[in-house]
């Protein structure tokens, strides 16, 4: 039997997943919590295998229970919630969350993401596992890091400046360029001016506007 604990603080709902679930023979509802606190309490106390966790609650959401529980417990927490903007989701995931699942899923798919879960699978809403995708494969190039002066200062080197014609250009000090070709320096993760003037005109920069 997997050992499941609801938490959600609509009566209706939390009642309604329960009696669904509560009709599977593989599956024993050992308790259910209105709130975020109650619902971390019960955790450590009833040790289920899985939890089915809101998100938006009033006495403690679930982000703070789920991160609470992982603190100490070792059970599979799936998100359950009508939410999956970027504010919801990766706060979820990294707090601990094992699944992410709307309330728009039907019952069947909800009991089946739970026996998932205790078999150690975790189910991704397609919606979300979308902004995962992109998130986590959209890497910034180096010098989208820069600041937008140091951005200026990039492509003055692109253009062959020495450092007294970027500071007349730009109207500040010496040392003030120097910091500033120092830090791109380490941001581009180049040696020297010459390979920072190769990168401006490898990735031409010059052609794009700031």
């Amino acid at each position: 039997m997997i050992r499941v604990l609801v938490v959600d603080d609509h009566d209706v709902v939390r009642k309604g997943v329960i009696a669904y679930l509560e009709t599977e023979d593989d599956l024993d509802i050992i308790g259910e919590a209105s709130s975020g606190y109650d619902g971390a309490a019960l955790a450590k106390e009833l040790k289920p295998d899985v939890i089915l966790m809101d998100l938006m609650m009033e006495q403690g959401d679930g982000i703070e229970a789920t991160e609470e529980i992982m603190k100490s417990e070792t059970c599979k927490i799936i998100i359950l919630t009508s939410y999956y903007d970027d504010e919801k989701v990766f706060p979820a995931l990294e707090a601990g969350a094992f699944s992410y699942m709307l309330k728009t899923s039907s019952a069947d798919e909800i009991a089946e993401a739970i026996r998932k879960a205790a078999r150690g699978e975790n189910v991704i809403e397609e919606k979300v596992a979308s902004k995962m995708m992109t998130r986590f494969t959209k890497k910034k190039a180096p010098h989208e890091e820069l600041t937008n002066r140091e951005m200026e200062v990039l492509l003055c080197i692109g253009e062959g400046l020495t450092n007294l014609e970027i500071s007349e250009k730009l109207y500040i000090g010496i040392k003030t360029v120097k910091t500033h070709v120092s830090n791109i320096l380490s941001k581009l993760d180049v040696h020297d001016r010459t390979q920072a003037a190769v990168y401006v005109h490898r990735n031409q920069l010059l052609k794009k506007p700031l």
